[in-house]
């Protein structure tokens, strides 16, 4: 028989929101943000639109957005920042994600999106998804400590388990999970449809006891 857990940890399943609550999250290279959606949109737009883009003294010349971006998404490359705002806009409602902007602490700069989603306090799991980030946040470390940040708070705020998904043929992220501390617990065949095909999505989790590691 499994012993019922702990009237505190119990009692945290009332006390989070379904909504997750608003918060910035800062380290020393990303600063997390609730997304501002008049005031982030465009400058999410010209370092994810394909175009070259230049932030400090890094430079990325022209690349193909849908390729490097947004194969593995359910949106496409945008035309415009209004597209883009459409696009974010409706996930941005959803009653159970918080999205946020992550931000270039040395330029200010926003360079990608995350999000706390399917979020499920009753049961005190939460993931981090719809995750992308502009070319010219690679080798900064951006994605990296966004994840940190991302997994501290959730822990501190007493869930037990954080997940992170993905379509099952995107190496890249399945990698980048496995090298955050995430623990591969398999694939959940014909899971979604996206783009007009089928998804098979592999799934990744770390649980409470295992961050301090």
């Amino acid at each position: 028989m499994i012993d019922p857990l702990p009237d505190a940890v119990l009692a945290r399943r009332t006390s989070l929101p379904v909504k997750p609550a608003a918060v910035t999250l800062r380290g020393s290279v990303v600063e997390l943000r609730p997304i501002d959606l008049d005031a982030d949109c465009a400058p999410l737009h010209e370092v994810s639109n394909g175009q070259p883009c230049a932030l400090g003294d890094r430079r990325v010349d022209a690349y193909d957005a849908d390729e490097l971006i947004w194969r593995w998404m359910r949106g496409r490359a945008h035309r415009d920042a209004g597209e883009l705002r459409a696009y974010l806009e409706a996930d941005a409602r959803a009653a159970d994600l918080l999205m946020m902007t992550v931000c270039e602490l040395a330029s200010g700069a926003p360079i990608g999106v995350a999000c706390f989603m399917a979020n499920r306090p009753s049961d005190l799991k939460i993931e981090l998804g719809n995750i992308w980030y502009g070319p010219i946040a690679q080798g900064t470390g951006a994605a990296r400590e966004a994840t940190h940040l991302m997994c501290a708070h959730a822990f501190g705020l007493g869930y037990r388990r954080v997940e992170w998904k993905c379509d099952a043929r995107n190496e890249r992220s399945r990698r980048a999970a496995l090298s955050y501390g995430f623990t591969f617990e398999g694939i959940q065949d014909c899971h979604m449809i996206v783009k007009g095909r089928s998804r098979d999505t592999a799934w990744f989790r770390m649980l409470n006891h295992e961050w301090p590691r």
